[in-house]
């Protein structure tokens, strides 16, 4: 086993852990502090996702000898960075990301729920993913107009660097924000030394309560955008490199590491799509029976990566809030475009994407409940009323 480890597989695992961690680190930041995490609890859920995403890759890719690359769940954060604060605060978005975890395991295990989840209309699934991202998607132009000095530079840098290397786009821009804050931005008294302190892991156990409102607000929206939007494809990905594998052992084990990083803030780990790739493909290694060392390799550095997640979390607490939800917004502009073509691309379904898109935008709650849930449920609607019409008009 040792003998299949190559220079190729340690620089392509070390790119997509980089590029993997780097790219969405704030968006994760974002989506728990929107849901009533504190910084503590924030750079905790950060360090858990990093460490099981990390290990599940090293355990899955080592059991199976396939490059089985593992994420969190981007969209999932960004849907919790648009559903806002819940009642119960976030002791009850953390028991939705227990029965988020549970509801992936099962999906793994019972087929039936698999099948359900790859029933929902793509469009439909599209349309609500590309409601959850808008709102973050529109932070660049946000930072720029509160100050072109601090928000032009990152801008500047992801359209600069993304035009020779779109991977390396948002870890440009992620380069940039540190130049802004240290040539850009005044920092309080005593913070070097508060940054020194927080180098030690962050360990924050939360006690996790269960409400209907954290079922039906986080829970399910959670558990449909991770399947739909990552889980899925990353099978489609593995498959277009050539890896055949049966896709319900992996979810249930991602669900299992979802929820084992769930108590400590962690809201989902699942297969990934764009890391995967790097990670599958031919300059991981020539043979493809060997590749799988550089997920394993890009799992060690997702560890590496989550134990900074303290000093990480702490520099970032010194920035203007907007600068990072920038930086947040860029890393999703690509899965916003994306989602917005695979949403509309159906004339059958065009119309019951706009209500999901439109309603989930709105970011409206009621009864507790985010509007994400609310637009799927919105759209879902239209789409039976219309399948329902032209099935009368064929008759």
């Amino acid at each position: 086993m040792l003998r299949d480890i190559s220079p190729q597989s340690l620089f392509m695992g070390l790119l997509a852990g980089f590029v993997g961690w780097a790219s969405a680190f704030a968006v994760v930041l974002q989506g728990l502090s929107a849901v009533g995490a504190t910084p503590e609890q924030a750079a905790s859920g950060l360090m858990a996702l990093s460490v099981s995403m990390g290990l599940c890759a090293i355990v899955l890719s080592l059991r199976t000898k396939l490059p089985i690359s593992i994420a969190w769940s981007t969209p999932g954060a960004a849907l919790l960075a648009t559903s806002g604060a819940i009642d119960g605060g976030f002791s009850v978005a953390v028991g939705a990301f227990i029965i988020c975890a549970i509801l992936i395991i099962i999906s793994g295990v019972w087929k039936p729920l698999g099948r359900a989840v790859s029933r929902i209309p793509a469009p439909l699934a599209n349309a609500m993913l590309a409601g959850v991202l808008l709102g973050l998607c529109l932070a660049p132009v946000k930072a720029v107009a509160f100050n072109p000095i601090l928000g032009l530079p990152i801008v500047i840098a992801w359209l600069v660097v993304g035009r020779f290397n779109r991977l390396l786009a948002v870890p440009a821009a992620l380069l940039a924000f540190i130049a802004v804050m240290i040539f850009g931005i005044d920092f309080p008294p005593n913070a070097l030394a508060d940054l020194g302190s927080s180098i030690a892991p962050p360990i924050e156990f939360v006690m996790p309560e269960f409400t209907l409102a954290g079922l039906v607000g986080i829970a399910l929206p959670l558990f449909v955008v991770t399947m739909a939007s990552q889980n899925i494809p990353g099978t489609a990905v593995f498959r277009a490199n050539g890896y055949d594998t049966p896709p319900g052992p992996l979810f249930a084990t991602t669900g299992f590491f979802s929820l084992l990083s769930a108590p400590f803030g962690g809201h989902a780990v699942n297969l990934a799509a764009i890391t995967a790739a790097l990670c599958a493909g031919e300059d991981a290694h020539p043979d493809p029976a060997k590749r799988y060392w550089a997920a394993v390799f890009g799992g060690v550095f997702y560890i590496v990566f989550g134990l900074l997640a303290g000093l990480v979390t702490a520099f970032i607490t010194i920035a203007p809030s907007i600068l990072i939800e920038a930086v947040a917004g860029l890393a999703l502009i690509g899965a916003f475009a994306g989602s917005v073509v695979a949403a509309f691309k159906d004339d059958d379904a065009r119309e019951a994407a706009a209500v999901t898109f439109i309603v989930t935008a709105a970011g409206l709650t009621f009864y507790g409940v985010s509007g994400a849930f609310w637009g799927l449920l919105a759209g879902g609607l239209i789409y039976v009323l219309t399948h329902l019409r032209n099935r009368r008009n064929t008759t």
